[in-house]
């Protein structure tokens, strides 16, 4: 038996397929029935690697007396969030204005006719447990309150939409908000995020509030500046030590569900990764030479080229959190392809190594998750050859191979194959193998600053591979798509798809100089495409879709609010300063100028929504060009200078090494690198 998913392309979407609900993708069918037949909707959203959305999908979503209720009076929409942000962004806002709280599953019902959100909440028990009534009695409510209490629904609806506009009524600023006392103020909230640990939950990575911590270096008072820098350096430890990084494999895992950063959600985010690796690469460039960091990256790129690389030269999208412990088993168990009973740690490991592996990570007989062990390594503890060769048999009993002959590792497309393939060590987690252009667009950025850091010429070539995938094929009717299942583009572009690629192609040209002006020529078209089809020509700011794709959107939003991933007009901003700076077009100055105007009184009102904004904010006041020959640019490229681009040129005034320039005004004529780079980090503000 299946449903209206069994042809989707998504993973998420065919895992409920077999379901006994008549699920339907999103899209005009659906929501015309909906209307037609007076049914409000149920909307259902998640991603193929969440936990919580795999537990629903076993337990409620295939209870025969909970499908036939939902299949006579809603219906029910799947949504991959993966394939539509947009969708998920706006019904996100309606869950938490209506519980307080956010996550996935993100389930949530509307009315046919208008798609307001009037009742929602994530992961609903089958039975009543954990303080949650079971999922039928929810539909039950819901059903009889949108049959028999219209009154309260059509006011509960008219508060919910005033809230949902008023969210998005941006207009320009009339008083200049962008000054420097504003950039101050915003980034010494957003740095003082990190050092929020009185409330002992899960631990995130929270890069873009982890960025502001290094902005602030040459942009906070000294005292200010180094106690930022400093829980900069706090997080970057806790990031390559903690559980949440895989000491075996490589790779960072989504969070970790304690304070400690010990047993991580397991599940393998490849935009997590892009980002966790960026900002590593420029806090080893800030001047803290950690060699935990330089570990971490090294482990993350022998993860992605081993198994998140397609033979197109693309990265895969993510890997679960749960793995099948032997083929019998019915369900995946969380977390078993990363964690190791200590009998097993005693069988695979001399007494020596084994002692010495407890020395540097924490290891028992009770283990600290379920019985087991998830390795955290002692900040305090360095990685000896011993540890290193531990590590290393640890590996092979995971994967069936050793470290050096194992370079690639097939992924499993899905549970079958994942029972059915002949693997040599462990059954590993599902691996959704689309392409998004987005997540692919952070992991190249990560990729080229490590690079520009560290210049291994393998994060070079696997950025180089990506992109130029997705320049060759990701454009169909001269529109770019944000997926690709198997060589098919899907959905067209959003906005973080433009802004996080173009970011990406200036990274590139940024860290690899000797490509001359190829990817900066590739930004500018893509710029342009994302200014044609998404920016407000009238206010300012990027919308998160194109104008001619939201025709099925309640709302239209311009994503200002940085969460796992930085936000598409924060990282817009910077993107046209860049620009700006490296073409001397005013035009992208203007953009940027007016994107920041329309968001100000947010960024004054509400700074810890918007960090990305205020790096925006820096690049608005204080960025800078450099003109200078390849291998002083390069060297530049090694320190962390956060709002300066290299511009190759011959034309700089005898006797000098370099001109630094400040939009249509230049410095002094540098004589020595010394010299460029206390330029540099003299601010001007305004």
């Amino acid at each position: 038996m299946t449903n209206n998913l069994v042809n989707a392309q998504s993973l998420y979407l065919r895992k409920h397929a077999h379901n006994p609900i008549n699920w339907y993708p999103w899209g005009e069918e659906a929501l015309n029935k909906a209307k037609q037949e007076q049914k409000p909707i149920f909307l259902s959203i998640g991603y193929s690697s969440c936990h919580w959305c795999t537990v629903m999908e076993g337990e409620a979503f295939s209870d025969g007396a909970i499908a036939d209720y939902l299949n006579q009076n809603f219906i029910a929409i799947k949504v991959d969030r993966e394939e539509r942000p947009d969708i998920d962004s706006i019904y996100m806002q309606g869950l938490q204005m209506m519980t307080g709280q956010g996550g996935w599953p993100l389930n949530i019902f509307l009315t046919p006719h208008d798609l307001v959100p009037f009742y929602g909440g994530t992961y609903f028990p089958l039975e009543p447990r954990y303080g949650r009534p079971g999922f039928l009695q929810i539909l039950e409510s819901i059903h009889n309150f949108y049959h028999q209490q219209t009154d309260k629904l059509n006011a509960l609806k008219e508060e919910i939409v005033s809230i949902l506009e008023n969210n998005i009524n941006l207009n320009p600023s009339i008083e200049n908000h962008l000054n420097t006392k504003l950039l101050i103020q915003g980034l010494e909230k957003n740095s003082q995020i990190l050092g929020r640990n009185e409330y002992g939950g899960p631990r995130f990575p929270m890069m873009p509030y982890s960025n502001t911590t290094l902005t602030a270096i040459h942009t906070l008072p000294p005292e200010t500046a180094q106690k930022a820098h400093q829980l900069g350096i706090q997080r970057g430890i806790d990031l390559v030590n903690g559980g949440i990084y895989d000491h075996v494999g490589g790779g960072f895992h989504r969070y970790t569900v304690d304070s400690t950063w010990t047993v991580p959600h397991f599940e393998k985010m490849l935009y997590d990764n892009g980002l966790i690796m960026e900002f590593l690469a420029n806090l080893w460039s800030s001047g803290k030479e950690n060699p935990q960091y330089h570990i971490a990256c090294e482990g993350t790129l022998q993860w992605l080229e081993r198994e998140m690389v397609a033979p197109e030269g693309y990265f895969y999208s993510a890997q679960d959190a749960d793995n099948f412990g032997n083929i019998q088993d019915e369900e995946p168990e969380e977390g078993e392809f990363y964690v190791w009973h200590y009998l097993d740690l005693q069988q695979i490991l001399s007494h020596e190594e084994l002692i010495a592996l407890q020395e540097v990570f924490t290891i028992s007989n009770e283990g600290n998750f379920e019985g087991k062990n998830v390795l955290q390594k002692h900040p305090d503890k360095a990685i000896t050859p011993m540890v290193k060769n531990a590590l290393d048999k640890l590996f092979t009993m995971r994967y069936g191979q050793t470290p050096e002959r194992l370079t690639t590792f097939p992924p499993a497309r899905n549970n079958h194959e994942a029972k059915s393939l002949e693997w040599l060590g462990r059954i590993p987690p599902v691996t959704d193998t689309k392409m998004i252009v987005a997540w692919n667009s952070l992991m190249i950025s990560g990729l080229a600053r490590a690079y520009g850091v560290f210049k291994n010429e393998k994060y070079l070539e696997l950025a180089e591979s990506a992109v130029k995938f997705i320049l060759k094929n990701q454009w169909e009717n001269q529109r770019l798509y944000r997926l690709n299942y198997g060589n098919k583009v899907s959905v067209l572009a959003q906005s973080e798809d433009y802004a996080f690629l173009v970011k990406a192609l200036l990274d590139l040209q940024q860290n690899s100089l000797n490509a001359g002006n190829y990817w900066l020529e590739k930004a500018i078209k893509v710029q342009q495409e994302f200014d044609d089809y998404c920016y407000d020509q009238k206010n300012g700011g990027y919308y998160n879709n194109a104008y001619d794709n939201s025709s099925d959107l309640l709302i239209k939003e311009k994503g200002y609010i940085d969460n796992a991933t930085p936000s598409p007009n924060g990282v817009a901003v910077a993107n046209l300063l860049r620009l700006g700076l490296m073409t001397d077009n005013l035009d992208y100055f203007e953009k940027a100028e007016q994107t920041l105007k329309i968001f100000a009184d947010k960024m004054v009102n509400s700074p810890v929504s918007c960090p990305s904004l205020f790096i925006g904010l820096k690049w608005f006041l204080d960025g800078s060009s450099v003109k200078s020959n390849v291998q002083l640019l390069e060297d530049l490229n090694k320190l962390y200078l956060p709002s300066f681009v290299p511009c190759i040129s011959k034309d700089i005034p005898s006797g000098s090494v370099g001109l630094v320039c400040r939009g249509l005004s230049c410095l002094e004529p540098a004589v020595s690198k010394e010299q460029i780079v206390q330029q540099l980090k003299t601010e001007v503000g305004n």
